[in-house]
């Protein structure tokens, strides 16, 4: 599917706004390769991954008449299913966030943040997922949502209902476990 297609798009959508099966499945197969890979990143394995991605395209499809045509399709897709994962996760109650008063020490300021992020550019996105994967659902979650998505912490600490400090201490052992995950698995990171 040509995403860049605005008019076959907008047909694709509205066939699937009014239930067309073909559409949907063409909108589906479109993007499963990239949803995939977002739930993946959330997941602790590809069955849950694949579980994650069916809920997250039902909602999809039952929201769908609601696109506006304002954005890019893809992106009101992966929104739907961030939101579908993280309730997921909260019923499931797999999610138990550190409490950031205890832990707020030695937390980076942002411009540290971007320079690690440009860092990490040179590991191949497989060992990253692979090691996303093992850390905590909190952790994950935190980790996914502000490196991966680019939420804020201010957006995180409201989807998530907890405060801003605890998206922030989350974020640093994140990426302290991500660290550490990888010089053991891999060696120096800068190898």
């Amino acid at each position: 599917m040509d995403f860049s297609n605005q008019d076959y798009v907008k047909l694709i959508v509205d066939g699937c706004a009014k239930g067309d099966r073909n559409c949907q499945q063409i909108l589906y197969k479109a993007t499963y390769g990239k949803m995939m890979g977002l739930c993946l990143r959330y997941a602790k394995d590809k069955d849950e991954a694949k579980d994650y991605l069916h809920d997250g395209f039902i909602k999809v499809f039952e929201k769908i008449k609601n696109f506006k045509h304002t954005g890019s399709v893809e992106g009101w897709i992966r929104r739907i299913i961030v939101n579908n994962i993280i309730d997921c996760l909260r019923k499931k109650n797999k999610v138990g966030f550190s409490d950031a008063e205890n832990s707020l020490v030695n937390l980076t300021d942002d411009s540290e943040e971007d320079n690690e992020k440009m860092n990490m550019i040179n590991i191949s996105a497989g060992k990253i997922i692979e090691l996303i994967q093992e850390l905590s659902p909190a952790y994950k979650t935190v980790f996914n949502l502000y490196v991966i998505e680019e939420y804020s912490h201010k957006e995180i600490a409201e989807m998530l209902n907890i405060s801003i400090g605890t998206s922030k201490s989350n974020l640093a052992k994140a990426k302290g476990r991500l660290k550490s995950m990888y010089i053991e698995k891999y060696g120096n990171i800068n190898e």
